[in-house]
């Protein structure tokens, strides 16, 4: 009997025993799943290079990335404030490689590591939009109330709408602008009025990665800033063979001058000044007037203000003084004495204007350099893209 109760209580014992270590037992978690890692733009197509490459983490965070080019060059790039989202902060090249190496960890932070390859695009050329005044020709001095803001590009431009969404004028104080197209490599950009004298210009071309069409892109942006200097508006009138200039509106000089004869009559409407030189030799033969030809001419000519393309300049002109103040004489220039064209050469730059009126001749082509004041506002805004 006593053998018996001593089996039973020990079997009672072991159940206790078992249930206890069943209750006070504990399971250990799951491993937490891998963090994600993913690049968008990889190994896909070529991308633009203004598009940005995006590094994104899921099931955890950031811990390194880079992205090198072929050559081994890093590219800089920002991790947002829950490092999971990675991004490029400059430009990609053309036609480039580049290798993405991201690693992101998990809550437990064991780490997921990925490699990826992102490619560029190849275009068949590349363009420039180079700016015209070059601004360090007129840096001191600045451009005046009549200068056009010219993008010329190195390349022609088919796709000219999408091209003028990347071209930007800020003024300072703002005064209203348009673009237009003289042709397919020269956008110009103007108001309806002169500038304001003072007026802060800055001028931007945001092309690189831009189609400009026919398989040429952008090579770089582009921008200029510009400063525009006191008024200078010469009124040269063939009826009178007066030249009157005003500064900031006010007359402050007369002098008599001779336009061009009646073969060769002078362009009508405002004539921006391009160049300046203190010495010019003007050739007659680089417009297909040659020696032995009827009109033929070479001189070296003194204080010379280039007004257009079409060989026209404010010049010293000693041999028509004696015509000056009474008839037309020249082959389009405007003549001044030796003494008012250095007063002029003196006192007048890049963007001042010469308005011509009563000289016989055609109005000046919006083309010849800088015949854009000839249009209306009207017909400059037409020229948009």
């Amino acid at each position: 009997m006593i053998r018996r109760n001593s089996a039973i209580l020990v079997s009672c014992l072991i159940g206790v025993a078992m249930v206890i270590a069943a209750c006070s037992g504990t399971e250990s978690a799951p491993p937490a799943p891998p963090a994600a890692v993913a690049v968008p733009v990889a190994n896909g197509k070529p991308i633009n290079p203004t598009t940005p490459i995006v590094v994104d983490a899921t099931g955890g965070t950031l811990t390194t990335v880079t992205v090198t080019n072929a050559g081994g060059k890093k590219v800089d790039g920002k991790l947002d404030a829950n490092a999971t989202h990675w991004t490029t902060s400059e430009d990609l090249g053309y036609g480039g490689t580049y290798t993405v190496a991201a690693t992101a960890v998990n809550s437990d932070k064991k780490p997921t590591t990925k490699s990826f390859t992102v490619t560029t695009i190849s275009p068949d050329d590349t363009a420039y939009a180079n700016v015209v005044p070059s601004p360090d020709v007129v840096s001191d001095v600045g451009i005046g109330v009549g200068q056009p803001l010219v993008f010329q590009f190195t390349k022609p431009v088919q796709n000219k709408a999408e091209v003028e969404k990347h071209l930007k004028v800020t003024t300072t104080p703002a005064q209203p602008g348009a673009w237009y197209w003289v042709d397919d490599q020269n956008v110009h950009y103007r108001g309806p009025e002169y500038w304001k004298p003072g007026t802060k210009i800055h001028m931007e071309a945001d092309v690189y990665g831009v189609d400009l069409g026919d398989g040429v892109y952008g090579a770089e942006d582009n921008a200029v800033d510009y400063t525009v200097h006191d008024s200078w508006v010469a009124k040269a009138d063939g009826a009178t063979e007066l030249l009157t200039v005003f500064h900031n509106g006010e007359q402050v000089k007369q002098m008599p001058m001779s336009l061009g004869e009646p073969n060769n009559p002078s362009h009508t409407g405002p004539h921006v000044i391009s160049e300046k030189a203190a010495v010019t030799v003007m050739d007659s033969c680089t417009f297909g007037v040659c020696q032995g030809d009827p009109g033929y001419y070479k001189e070296t000519v003194y204080n010379d203000l280039r007004i257009s393309n079409d060989g026209e300049f404010v010049h010293s002109a000693p041999w028509s003084v004696g015509q000056q103040g009474s008839s037309n004489v020249s082959h389009g220039c405007v003549n001044l004495s030796p003494a008012d064209s250095q007063w002029m050469f003196d006192h007048f730059g890049l963007g001042d204007v010469v308005e011509i009126t009563n000289s016989g001749g055609p109005p000046l082509p919006v083309w010849d350099t800088y015949g854009d004041w000839e249009l209306t506002w009207d017909q400059w805004k037409a020229g948009n893209a």
